[in-house]
């Protein structure tokens, strides 16, 4: 089953693209575990300086900006 997360500190961006993800998954009818990571020591063990970020399978996919719902679900595909 494919991982996904999203990490980011709750911010208007994080949770949008938390929701495109969410949207994606309905669209694709993939199936996959979704996280959200906002605890700052679990971001920082990505070293990750810029959020929202988008991790799909321990790979970071998109980060310092929204993740658009057609862009999420062309990585769901690959």
């Amino acid at each position: 089953m494919i991982q996904i997360k999203v990490l980011g500190p709750g911010c208007p961006k994080c949770k949008t693209t938390y929701s495109n993800v969410l949207e994606a998954l309905k669209q694709t009818n993939i199936e996959a575990n979704v996280e959200k990571v906002e605890d700052i020591e679990e971001m920082m063990k990505y070293n990750v300086l810029t959020t929202p970020v988008l991790m799909i399978d321990e790979q970071i996919k998109i980060k310092g900006r929204v993740a658009q719902v057609s862009e999420i679900v062309e990585l769901l595909k690959k």
